[in-house]
């Protein structure tokens, strides 16, 4: 009786933790909510996405995994011009970042590396 008990708690617990992990969706979302503003660039990469976001003065950039979960070396770059660069370089398993800057009227430049793969994009925003 008391086994039987075990494996029916066990099928429980099992269902439970299933249900509450977040699906990819999930993942995306919280990746794109983390910086505030409206979406201006997105540059897809063989390993990654390198994502910039602005919101008046305030530039965000972050650069996610395309497929999160390895522990890897990611890194993000954000650069005013004229300014120094931000930078958040690690081991992540899904994002580096966010990273964020004040840009009113300035240009800035942004990269991002996922598992030795890079991105990068010009002065832009000007």
């Amino acid at each position: 009786m008391f086994g039987k008990l075990l494996r029916h708690v066990l099928a429980v617990l099992t269902v439970v933790g299933a249900l509450s992990l977040p699906g990819p969706g999930v993942q995306r979302a919280e990746a794109a909510s983390v910086c505030s503003g409206r979406p201006v660039k997105a540059v897809g990469f063989r390993t990654g996405e390198l994502r910039i976001f602005k919101k008046r003065n305030l530039v965000c950039a972050l650069t996610v995994a395309k497929r999160p979960g390895a522990v890897r070396a990611m890194s993000v770059s954000l650069q005013p011009r004229g300014g120094r660069a931000v930078v958040d370089k690690g081991r992540f398993t899904r994002q580096a970042g966010p990273v964020t800057v004040h840009a009113l009227n300035r240009c800035v430049r942004v990269s991002g590396a996922v598992a030795g793969k890079r991105a990068s994009t010009g002065w832009i925003l000007c």
